[in-house]
């Protein structure tokens, strides 16, 4: 114990350090959304401020429509943690469990759909979404569906790649005995196997809300004219001015985005350690 003591102290002087480089961006937002508008312009800021204001918080809640937008990013991030996770899920499960023709290939199509960058699907996807909107309104440009759309083709594939490690974790024997218990497939697979790769559910989870909440390039491209159906992050723009940015405001809009994946974080944060310990040993 004696020697491991000086390398444990280490690795712990490492952590805090590491944690307050992390931490600082989200403290430097804050205070800026609490500082008086003269402290925020000043040539020679201070880390901290003896005048804490909420002015800048009021005139982002007083902008016309930022409830809207921020029940319109709520609603998008909702949709796809859902719909990732029921259907990750099920292909996680048919991707293990089940052997078929064209089975590898699959695995390897999962795997390279995540090398893809973003930025160059943007464009090909605004004409994709376009015409997927004269079939299907809902889905087309302008509309929150366009957004459901896609941010569900991204996050399913590191969805199923993380949820089928859990799957294969789970012992073959289990659903045999269950079988001999009179358990249908189906049955086993939502009241036994369900429950055990929870942690992994919640892994996937909160990485599918944090990506459609945090989105800003895909709402900027599809919703071109229709304002009400904006997102969170399209409403920072009204506080960007060409001669005078409202950066208390631009603070303080970005510190109440962040709060619901801060609380959505901290309901499930017991389950997301042990998925992404589950997923690594997978």
């Amino acid at each position: 114990m004696a020697v491991n003591r000086p390398g444990r102290l280490v690795a712990e002087i490492v952590t805090v350090v590491v944690a307050g480089l992390v931490a600082f961006p989200l403290y430097w937002m804050v205070l800026s959304a609490v500082k008086p508008p003269g402290e925020i312009q000043s040539a020679n800021p201070k880390p901290w401020t003896f005048r804490p204001s909420f002015d800048s918080f009021e005139r982002v809640l007083t902008v016309s429509g930022f409830g809207r937008f921020f029940l319109n990013s709520l609603v998008v991030a909702l949709a796809v943690v859902a719909l990732s996770l029921l259907l990750s899920f099920l292909s996680a499960v048919a991707l293990t469990r089940f052997r078929f023709r064209g089975r590898t290939v699959l695995l390897v199509m999962t795997l390279v759909a995540q090398m893809v960058p973003v930025e160059a699907l943007t464009i090909p996807l605004f004409f994709l979404m376009r015409q997927i909107g004269g079939v299907v309104p809902a889905f087309g440009l302008n509309e929150l569906g366009s957004l459901v759309l896609v941010h569900l083709a991204f996050s399913l594939p590191f969805a199923i790649w993380m949820l089928r490690g859990f799957v294969a974790a789970v012992p073959e024997e289990l659903e045999e005995a269950a079988k001999l218990d009179g358990a249908s497939r189906l049955r086993f697979t939502w009241q036994i196997l369900f429950p055990l790769v929870a942690p992994g559910l919640v892994a996937v989870s909160v990485l599918a809300f944090i990506h459609a909440w945090n989105d800003f390039l895909f709402a900027k491209t599809f919703i071109v004219s229709r304002t009400e159906n904006q997102t969170l992050p399209q409403a920072i723009l009204v506080f960007f001015k060409p001669e005078d940015t409202d950066w208390g405001a631009v603070m303080a809009s970005s510190t109440l985005m962040t709060i619901p994946v801060l609380v959505f974080f901290v309901l499930v944060q017991r389950r997301l350690v042990s998925g992404m310990a589950g997923a690594v040993k997978g």
